[in-house]
């Protein structure tokens, strides 16, 4: 059963106010995300792919694949992409006590220096949210979701997806993960070109 729809619905910004599910804004930006990085299989593609279209996005970073793979983290820096706070080991937030869950974000930080924060599967406790913001944080959610971890959808549905539901400032989310692969390296590129085209430009968020 599918638990996810491509577009964020519109009550979720209203009874969240304090998160950040998209930018209002007049011109043609683009907001691309990616989840769960960075591994060397799949980040430097994507890396490749931005470098490209002079494309700019945001990795919202596991801490323990920056310990693991602090080369690309470094990359990502260089090539001056924005980075985001994942946790240090994807918690569900809402399965864990919330201390729990500041710990593995405070650990997580010695890893990736960045206020900005997605909680995995955009799942957060509100307790959990509290305490984040008063430290400062900023809870980045997104108004378009690709779905290529979904490996029951095709490829073209992916690309559907991001097609159909982007408009001036939205947040889309990628995952530059094993699962999501296959159909995010036949997505991410059709993106890139056709909004180009389009006239839209790909920023990181600040």
């Amino acid at each position: 059963m599918k638990l996810y729809t491509p577009k964020t619905p519109s009550v979720f910004p209203k009874l969240f106010k304090k998160y950040r599910w998209h930018f209002h804004s007049e011109e043609k930006v683009l907001y691309l995300t990616f989840d769960d990085g960075p591994i060397p299989e799949v980040t430097d593609f994507v890396l490749e792919q931005l470098k490209e279209y002079n494309a700019k996005a945001t990795f919202f970073c596991i801490g323990k694949n920056v310990k693991k793979n602090p080369a690309i983290y470094s990359r990502i820096i260089a090539e001056k992409h924005a980075v985001g706070n994942h946790t240090y080991s994807h918690l569900k937030g809402w399965k864990v006590k919330t201390s729990k869950y500041l710990e593995n974000v405070a650990k997580a930080h010695t890893y990736v220096d960045s206020k900005l924060f997605r909680p995995p599967y955009g799942k957060i406790k509100k307790k959990q949210a509290k305490a984040l913001l008063k430290k400062g944080y900023h809870i980045i959610m997104w108004d378009v979701l690709s779905a290529d971890f979904d490996s029951k959808i095709t490829k073209e549905k992916c690309w559907e997806n991001v097609k159909l539901n982007t408009k001036k400032g939205s947040i889309i989310v990628f995952h530059d993960s094993l699962k999501a692969r296959e159909n995010m390296e036949f997505v991410l590129p059709k993106v890139l070109e056709h909004f180009t085209k389009e006239g839209y430009s790909f920023k990181g968020i600040s």
